[in-house]
């Protein structure tokens, strides 16, 4: 009996939706927290001061800052030595985040123009990669393995551009003192990868200290994990990428983060943060300019933009169909795409300091993505498994 539970648990840790699965487990939790008489003390929890941050700063500050790391490694493994480390397979997928970014914010600032929340105007761009794969994941066999692998290679380049778009238009106030300190750490990081030390423990030491005076410098501290991520050593295994990758110090704190990440750290923000009160909210909430944009960006703008890329590109003969997928599934996927949680969720905060803007935003999510996601599954569960077209092999 004891063998069996563990090979279950295992098993579950294993499983690529696992982590998806209880980060749905988690915003319910928080949505029904949210709304019962428990209420008062989640919220009161959430702003209690533990030294000189709050509980919800140390969870999307501090804790997802690993999180980003994570994604930041997972970006440079896949660019490096991965399904992103040529041109040719790079350009299907890269148009289509480019697409599927700029096209859900296009019908954002639709239905924000001459508001003061046309500032969220991301929100509905990021596609969150654990919920996406873990729809697609139920439905087995019936979907090309070819486009699962585009589904996580579109997803990271997204992720790729939405730690830009952070950078770029959520900073305010910089320090340029800090930033300077936080420039010469990252410098000194860079110089130890060029010198070959392949010990973990000296950028892990030099990041958290980074991850202090970026969180000072004004720029969000979240894009510490990722700037330490871009010089954490990466060994190229082109011949037998498994058999010599696990030799990678990159590769190594990959794999020492998943667990942590996956089942605690985004439960947790999903938790702190998908917790919504619907005491009072009535249909001015739900036709609200920042709901309606962020669901209608998520749901419409998505798959417009990353289905019409593709179409274009194949079309043009610029790109052909991942290997034995249809049309309809291919857009089944783009519909998938529009899962736009995690990333999204964390966007709103930095967007919006008003209390009721975040809390639109958060329920323009939640209905953007259940529509995407209940609509992506239908689409691919019916749709023919059929190849009209096949992907040439890289070169």
């Amino acid at each position: 009996m004891a063998g069996r539970i563990q090979n279950t648990i295992r098993k579950f840790l294993d499983n690529g939706t696992a982590g998806g699965l209880l980060l749905i487990a988690a915003a319910v939790l928080a949505l029904v927290v949210a709304n019962s008489p428990l209420a008062g003390g989640y919220f009161h929890a959430l702003h209690a001061y533990v030294g000189p941050l709050s509980v919800a700063h140390w969870i999307n500050d501090a804790l997802m800052a690993l999180f980003f790391l994570m994604v930041g490694l997972e970006i440079k493994r896949e660019m490096v030595d991965g399904h992103l480390s040529s041109w040719p397979r790079r350009i299907l997928p890269g148009v289509a985040a480019a697409a599927g970014m700029a096209v859900p914010a296009l019908v954002y600032l639709f239905f924000t123009a001459g508001t003061e929340a046309t500032r969220g105007w991301a929100i509905p761009s990021a596609t969150d990669i654990a919920f996406a794969l873990g729809v697609i994941s139920l439905l087995g066999s019936r979907v090309p393995t070819s486009l699962k692998v585009f589904l996580a290679a579109l997803a990271i380049i997204d992720d790729l551009g939405a730690v830009v778009v952070i950078g770029l238009f959520y900073t305010t106030g910089l320090s340029p003192v800090d930033l300077g300190v936080a420039a010469a750490i990252f410098a000194v990081l860079v110089i130890l990868n060029r010198a070959g030390v392949c010990r973990l423990w000296p950028y892990l030491i030099l990041g958290a200290v980074l991850w202090f005076f970026v969180w000072r410098s004004g720029i969000h501290a979240t894009i510490a994990g990722v700037a330490l991520a871009l010089t954490v050593p990466l060994k190229r295994t082109p011949a037998t990428p498994e058999a010599r990758g696990s030799e990678s110090p990159l590769h190594q704190l990959e794999h020492a983060l998943i667990v942590p990440v996956s089942f605690v750290i985004i439960p947790v923000f999903g938790f702190a943060n998908a917790g919504v009160s619907f005491a009072g909210v009535g249909a001015d909430a739900l036709l609200a300019p920042v709901t309606m944009g962020v669901a209608a960006g998520l749901a419409l703008g998505k798959v417009v933009g990353i289905f019409g890329a593709v179409a274009i590109l194949v079309r043009l003969d610029w790109a052909d169909l991942p290997a034995g997928a249809s049309w309809l599934q291919m857009l089944g996927t783009a519909l998938l795409c529009g899962i736009g949680f995690t990333m999204s969720l964390f966007i709103s905060l930095l967007a919006f300091a008003d209390p009721l803007l975040q809390d639109e935003a958060k329920i323009g999510i939640l209905l953007g993505s259940l529509i995407s996601g209940l609509a992506g599954y239908a689409v691919l569960r019916f749709a023919k498994r059929e190849a009209p077209r096949r992907m040439q092999p890289a070169r």
